[in-house]
């Protein structure tokens, strides 16, 4: 029972964690675990102390909001920054993926264009020393006598 502490100390009472210290009548009450804060008339915030002595029931409230709004903050930017960072980095790899894509076409195109131009010499070649076929009839044998 926490009122065994009462008119001790706060560190004898806050042994026990499900005690409560109140600094205006020194007393040592059981914590009010049905409400989540201690009511006004059982204990006033700023002279209730519960966990550690240094430090009231409002302040330590007060910190523990801080702390828990700053792990969300920090939390929702870095989801936020690892989203855009995705995007970004989705929209970069595709542009380049694109960009890969098109040279590719490019130099398939200017292959081609070089196979066609190497045919083009090598037929006026061929025609020029009688080697090249009869297109009307491409089984015709060569007469070399």
């Amino acid at each position: 029972a926490c009122s065994a502490f009462s008119q001790k100390s706060c560190e004898e009472c806050l042994k026990n964690v499900s005690c409560l210290w109140c600094y205006t009548n020194n007393t040592c009450i059981d914590y009010p675990v049905r409400s989540i804060l201690p009511p006004s008339a059982l204990c006033s915030l700023s002279n209730a102390r519960w966990g550690v002595c240094w430090i009231n029931f409002e302040a330590l409230i007060i910190a523990m909001a801080v702390v828990a709004g700053l792990i969300l903050v920090s939390i929702t930017v870095c989801c936020c920054y690892c989203c855009y960072c995705r995007r970004r980095s989705r929209s970069r790899l595709d542009e380049e993926e694109e960009q890969l894509a098109r040279k590719r076409e490019e130099r398939r195109l200017q292959s081609l264009q070089r196979k066609h131009e190497r045919k083009l010499k090598h037929d006026e070649i061929r025609k020029k020393y009688g080697l090249l076929q009869d297109s009307d009839n491409p089984y015709s044998r060569f007469e070399n006598e």
